[in-house]
């Protein structure tokens, strides 16, 4: 079981590899089913927004509000999806919007 993956691409990747995290490069077609995978077999699930967005809603939300494993979405290189905000999310949640 890897303790982390990461999801991507190879440029947002090299600090994960150097780090020991497993890195994963999808192309669009195989990225879904990969997630899928990694959602059985990592502890942490880091990917890049622009990964993130090719997945459903659904199963993106349902990932993230799962209590195992933790997924976590962060912007990549090239900038062209914006990641989510996460202090805006949090509070949000916790009834602090505002």
């Amino acid at each position: 079981m890897a303790a982390c993956a990461f999801l991507g691409d190879e440029v947002s990747g090299l600090g994960f590899r150097l780090a020991g995290v497993e890195v994963y490069c999808p192309d669009s077609q195989e990225g879904r089913a990969l997630f899928l995978r990694l959602r059985e077999e990592a502890r942490v699930i880091v990917m890049t927004a622009e990964i993130a967005a090719a997945l459903s809603p659904d199963l993106l939300r349902d990932a993230e509000l799962a209590i195992w494993p933790l997924v976590l979405v962060i912007p990549d290189v090239r900038n062209r999806v914006a990641a989510p905000d996460l202090v805006a999310d949090v509070r949000r949640r916790l009834g602090m919007a505002e």
